[in-house]
């Protein structure tokens, strides 16, 4: 660890008492994502304008694709040989594990055969039902009654708004994934 700039202690050498550690800080996931990004670019890959999570790399018509989601990441192509050397470099730059062929990311079930790769979301489907108690319940055209008037009732127990907010925010997470 070197000293802060600006900090002179007299030509001595000491010791820097750290209060906060990296991790945790807010700063942090933006400083290591801009390593990272550093690191990808080095490898020769482009950030994608469209998602800055998207790393590609074109060469000799082969393509190897990197996409990163907090601390997990997915290397895809049809350039084994780059998506190997790929893995070799980020392994010398920070710690990593290889979990294998991918079979479930983000909400999102992978299957292989012989006829190609089946992306399915089912999972998280009824793991949403399963939370929300609908588990059992049929599927309708109109999940309200037809001209109900909707009241304040003094005697209504009062919904669990955070437990509402993430319900729809995996609803609309579903809507955007399909």
């Amino acid at each position: 660890m070197d000293f802060p700039p600006g900090y002179s202690n007299g030509g001595n050498t000491g010791v820097c008492r750290l209060r906060k550690s990296l991790y945790g800080l807010k700063q942090s996931p933006r400083a290591w994502f801009g390593r990272f990004t550093q690191v990808m670019r080095k490898n020769g890959y482009c950030q994608s304008h469209s998602d800055h999570t998207l790393f590609v790399k074109h060469r000799q018509n082969k393509v190897t694709a990197l996409i990163i989601y907090v601390d997990y990441m997915i290397i895809t192509g049809n350039d084994v040989d780059e998506m190997s050397k790929l893995q070799g470099n980020l392994a010398v730059e920070f710690e990593m594990k290889d979990l294998g062929d991918l079979k479930y990311f983000l909400g999102v079930e992978v299957a292989r055969s012989s006829k190609g790769i089946f992306l399915s979301q089912r999972k998280y489907v009824l793991d949403l039902l399963k939370e929300t108690g609908m588990l059992g319940c049929k599927p309708v055209e109109t999940p309200i009654v037809e001209k109900h008037h909707l009241c304040l009732d003094p005697e209504q127990k009062l919904v669990d708004k955070g437990r509402y907010q993430r319900l729809v925010g995996r609803l609309i997470y579903l809507a955007h994934t399909r």
